[in-house]
């Protein structure tokens, strides 16, 4: 996998799927390397701002996004997709400005897992050390503190969302029951399992080399026998496309798995793990995240799912409830020509001062209030 689709997948699978916001993974232009380039300033956020140049390259990512998630997609429909999302994209910049401005005001600090996400990646790469890494980047035109950055970015957001947006969201158990009661027919199911997976590859591998890796194979297994965690494990050494999902590979009926495996796993129970199977393509370690029997699903088998479906619908407007509460505390002015989509009528304004002897390129910063969620 090239690591620009890795940082698209790491990015979608946290920021976008929680947010809706646009990937802004970027590669330099060209034209920037040779020399210094005067920006445009588009929109000011606080103390920050977003340049003409900051929308070019989230256009031109959402269009990298756009193609990788919709493969096989006709041009016409990767234009369709493309022009409905361009209509929110300052609104999503700009969100995003506004998140990462308020994590500094909360002291957060995500240093630590920025490490190990850089880490994560360069493994899915196989990559041998993080300085063949930081090479393999900028060897498709990213620079490699730009890189980083941007998996900064989009930790410090979604711990502001976590604390500040999810960790109010509450779902009572008469809502999942009255949900259960009400759709009913969405948990009348065939037989299924629930599957997490470690795989490890070998294709290309000597019977020496395979004989290596099988062993690392029952190394692993054997460390979630002791008691770590299969979905830390896969995430950290899977081989398999799954891994960046800490190994999820999917729920599944007879029939959509090959017989090997199916003859396997439709025996055993919620939370076992199967040894080491050899496929064709390599070792592979299943384990049974859910197993599901034919007929209407009981509610205390589907009561995750339920609450996943509810917390999905209640996020987005409370997110944009808390982004609105943000604009209303913030300085936000954007450039005639352009539009926030959310825009809040009467946002606060912040008064720049003329810089002093000591404090030279700064300008004041109101401190903002906790924003309230739902009058929490």
């Amino acid at each position: 996998m090239k690591i620009w689709n890795a940082l698209l997948a790491y990015v979608s699978a946290g920021l976008i799927v929680s947010i809706g916001f646009a990937v802004v993974l970027v590669p330099q232009a060209s034209a920037q390397a040779k020399g210094t380039v005067i920006e445009e300033i588009v929109v000011r956020v606080n103390n920050s701002a977003i340049t003409l140049s900051d929308i070019q390259k989230a256009e031109q990512s959402m269009h990298e996004e756009i193609v990788h998630d919709c493969q096989g997609c006709s041009p016409e429909k990767v234009d369709e997709i493309y022009k409905e999302k361009q209509k929110d994209l300052l609104r999503d910049l700009i969100d995003q400005a506004l998140l990462v401005e308020r994590s500094k005001d909360m002291g957060i600090s995500v240093e630590t897992d920025v490490v190990k996400r850089l880490d994560e990646i360069r493994k899915q790469n196989n990559l041998g050390s993080m300085e063949e890494f930081e090479k393999a980047v900028e060897s498709q035109g990213m620079g490699w503190e730009d890189f980083k950055a941007q998996i900064r970015n989009s930790l410090l957001t979604q711990e502001v969302i976590r604390r500040e947006v999810g960790s109010h969201i509450n779902i009572p158990n008469e809502d999942v029951k009255k949900y259960y009661e009400e759709h009913q027919k969405d948990f009348i199911r065939p037989e299924q399992v629930a599957l997490s997976e470690i795989f490890l590859s070998t294709e290309g591998k000597s019977p020496e080399e395979m004989a290596s890796v099988e062993k690392k194979a029952e190394d692993l297994r054997n460390r979630v026998v002791k008691g770590e965690d299969f979905n830390e494990i896969a995430k950290h050494f899977s081989e398999g496309s799954t891994a960046k999902d800490g190994g999820v590979l999917g729920v599944f009926e007879h029939g959509q798995l090959s017989k090997q495996l199916e003859d396997i796993a439709f025996k055993m129970d919620k939370g076992q793990m199967t040894d080491v199977i050899q496929t064709k393509t390599g070792f592979e370690i299943l384990k049974v995240e859910a197993h599901f029997q034919a007929g209407l699903q009981p509610l205390d088998k589907v009561e995750n799912e339920i609450m996943n479906r509810i917390y999905s619908q209640k996020m987005q407007p409370t997110m944009r409830e808390y982004l609105g509460q943000l604009r209303e505390q913030s300085y936000v002015m954007v450039k005639p020509g352009y539009t926030d989509t959310a825009a809040v009528p009467g946002a606060s304004v912040i008064q720049e001062v003329a810089p002093t002897p000591d404090a030279s390129d700064k300008k004041t910063k109101k401190k903002l209030p906790k924003p309230k969620v739902n009058g929490q």
